[in-house]
């Protein structure tokens, strides 16, 4: 009708769906630089498959965790017992052997005698330091009534009797009360690997219906002599 304008309204990308998905993508990033130097790659080649490819990565890794169980103890063993080797060298990695054993209330990969690998707290004769045949404070059980720390709680543990160790000490593995733990919280831990799944499942059905978007927008573009032109 002349004297009047119709109106189209072209197709667009979602913005709602465009920032929801990069703000989404962000917390994935932050987890180390490999995701985030792929990440980027990612974005402007496949950004869903690339999702889709970490979700079916997490999922086999869950499966192969489950089906190489005692692989994966003995891996976890000999973790902890290089670190306790290196007890000393780094005061990071002190304090993180301090925290696992304070928090799981344990001693050592398997047991106390396992810090018989480090050179200040083996039984040997031949061992000059004060803490010979002891175990760090964080081994120690501790009373709820000291205020103060007693740092050195756990010299010459070891040279008593095991059943008299256990009013001194935390006498199971790491390990073990690791594994405990696991199962104690399967629940909870379960439901976090669940539900980052289904952020995972959420974000691949985003990322596709962004790419969709996109393809609608250039779909409407056509390129001439003079450059891209919008169809009318």
């Amino acid at each position: 009708m002349p004297g009047k304008h119709q109106h189209f309204q072209d197709p667009e990308v979602g913005c709602c769906g465009k920032y929801f998905l990069f703000g989404f993508n962000i917390v994935f990033w932050v987890l180390g630089a490999l995701f985030l130097a792929i990440g980027l790659w990612a974005w402007g080649e496949k950004f869903s498959v690339f999702l889709g490819l970490i979700f079916f990565l997490e999922l086999a890794t869950g499966i192969l965790a489950f089906v190489f169980k005692d692989w994966i103890r003995d891996q976890l063993n000999l973790f902890i017992n290089n670190n306790v080797k290196a007890y000393r060298d780094d005061i990071d990695l002190q304090n993180l052997i301090d925290f696992a054993q304070e928090y799981w209330s344990c001693c050592g990969a398997r047991g106390p005698n396992d810090w018989n690998l480090n050179i200040y707290f083996n039984c040997t004769d031949l061992n000059p330091s004060r803490e010979r045949c002891g175990v760090p404070f964080s081994c120690c059980v501790r009373d709820p009534a000291e205020d103060v720390l007693n740092t050195q709680c756990g010299y010459d543990v070891r040279l008593k009797l095991e059943l008299e160790q256990q009013g001194s000490i935390h006498t199971k593995g790491c390990v073990g009360q690791f594994e405990k733990w696991l199962q104690d919280n399967l629940v909870v831990v379960a439901g976090v690997f669940v539900g980052i799944a289904l952020l995972q499942i959420f974000g691949i059905c985003l990322a596709q219906n962004l790419v969709s978007d996109i393809q609608a927008v250039k779909a409407n573009w056509v390129k001439g002599d003079d450059g891209y032109k919008l169809l009318q």
